[in-house]
């Protein structure tokens, strides 16, 4: 199928799938045209993708893992490293987590202190 086809059945505009393409998620054949020419697996590959890219994984290590994918889910069947990397990025969003989380209290801090200040000096009036 053409990227045109590919793009209608999966629901993801052309140029991110060219962008898959470069990052090496997908490997469509080309035609005697110069046509990207996708196989039948490219629309599960393409699901695949897309579930893992809302787990928050980043492309270089989605195409660490897509080897390991089965199934729509998808499925991760155990590969070398599979679970070292995902506990890191899981690890990695803890961090950040805890960060937004520290970042949200200081905020509020601030937003108290600054209401503190205008009821105080509302008093004084």
């Amino acid at each position: 199928m053409l990227i045109g086809e590919l793009s209608r059945q999966t629901g993801v505009h052309t140029h991110q799938l060219r962008y898959y393409e470069a990052q090496g998620l997908l490997e469509p054949e080309r035609g005697s045209n110069g046509y990207r020419e996708y196989g039948d697996d490219a629309v599960l590959t393409v699901t695949q993708i897309r579930r893992l890219l809302e787990a928050g994984l980043s492309t270089p290590e989605i195409a660490y893992l897509l080897p390991c994918a089965t199934g729509v889910a998808p499925d991760l069947e155990p590969c070398p490293e599979l679970l070292d990397t995902l506990k890191a990025r899981l690890h990695g969003l803890d961090e950040h987590i805890d960060t937004l989380a520290r970042s949200r209290q200081s905020l509020r801090d601030y937003i108290d202190a600054a209401e503190r200040r205008v009821v105080e000096s509302g008093s004084h009036a």
